[in-house]
């Protein structure tokens, strides 16, 4: 699939004080892309669409240039000590994603010029935490691989931390389009993750994302250019015949990696879950989804501030725990599992 280019672009005025905000607006001026001004990257009014759905179509389209002004990082556990705020939204539909609710009425993909003012923070928490490596997340509420093909703030946040002495990066992403990282000088102080999934996953819920045989092609690619390297299974699903879809997922992505030198590792499983809430806005907004989500069949878990989520029932749990487990040890002995959930 081609990379994302928006069809409507919104800029804070404060952006075009920085390099990478006039470098965009003349870009999308260039292209003829239709531009207009927002007093806030929060409040953006004007996205256009007859109805609530249309217009989420065409916010899913968009993508407002802004100024991060609140520069105290949000903690991003357990994948790392703090979430790096480089960019928030996301152009993919994936219909079970955490997303839909958390971005709720502002699914439009908003971007941050002042790069150079995140980094600076993300210096500082480094230094109170020396001499313990800290971990930042850079995809908690974005695929930033699939817009630095625009910003090239990734790449630039790859290099940072590439020299820092106990800095490292992590993100996850569904795209391909990873050539222009290839080149950074990443020390290895970068993980970079893939997610993937089985076919049935991707063909039924992962529309406007790049293909599983991409994603791998991609995954060569950064192993071959010295990255450390991770997969993220997520979200596991049951389905018919899930077992073959999982083994042969798996199969796959061994025969694939055959002829490449991965040293470095990693798997992250994540079991598909979701709330009152989510369902909600997910009908609403793929009503013909062939997405399980009856209450009935799963298990109700409280989490956090009172609220809860249904998950799968203990034995389902165990059934897929096991059984992905298995395939791991089968075709990648060496990997390490870092977490399952």
């Amino acid at each position: 699939m081609p990379a994302f280019e928006p069809q409507f672009v919104f800029f804070e005025p404060q952006a075009l004080d920085y390099p990478l905000g006039q470098q965009l607006y003349q870009r999308f001026q260039t292209k003829g892309i239709p531009i207009q001004m927002t007093t806030s990257h929060n409040q953006v009014r004007g996205i256009p669409g007859d109805t609530p759905l249309q217009a989420y179509k065409n916010a899913k389209r968009t993508l407002v240039v802004g100024v991060r002004k609140t520069l105290t990082f949000d903690t991003s556990k357990p994948s790392a000590e703090y979430a790096i705020p480089l960019a928030t939204g996301c152009m993919g539909h994936c219909h079970y994603c955490y997303l839909q609710t958390t971005m709720g009425a502002k699914p439009y993909i908003r971007v941050y010029v002042n790069v150079d003012e995140i980094l600076k923070q993300a210096e500082a928490y480094i230094k109170e935490r020396e001499p313990e490596i800290t971990r930042f997340e850079a995809a908690c509420t974005s695929d930033i691989v699939g817009i630095d093909h625009l910003t090239h703030t990734l790449f630039k946040t790859i290099e940072f931390m590439g020299r820092q002495r106990y800095g490292r990066l992590r993100f996850v992403t569904k795209y391909h389009h990873v050539d222009h990282l290839l080149k950074a000088n990443h020390n290895q102080h970068t993980r970079f993750r893939f997610s993937i999934n089985a076919d049935y996953v991707i063909k039924h819920f992962e529309p406007g994302t790049s293909a599983l045989a991409d994603r791998i092609e991609a995954a060569k690619k950064v192993a071959r250019a010295g990255y450390p390297l991770g997969f993220v299974i997520a979200p596991i699903m049951r389905y018919e015949a899930w077992q073959n879809g999982y083994a042969s997922l798996l199969r796959r992505l061994s025969s694939a990696l055959a002829d490449t030198d991965v040293h470095d590792l990693t798997f992250e499983l994540i079991m598909h879950r979701f709330t009152k809430a989510a369902k909600r806005i997910i009908l609403e907004r793929y009503p013909k989804t062939k997405l399980d989500m009856k209450e009935e069949e799963r298990k109700y878990k409280w989490g956090r501030y009172g609220r809860g989520k249904y998950v799968y029932r203990d034995e389902q749990a165990q059934d897929l725990n096991t059984f992905i487990r298995e395939q791991i040890d089968q075709y990648f002995p060496q990997a390490k599992i870092e977490y399952f959930t």
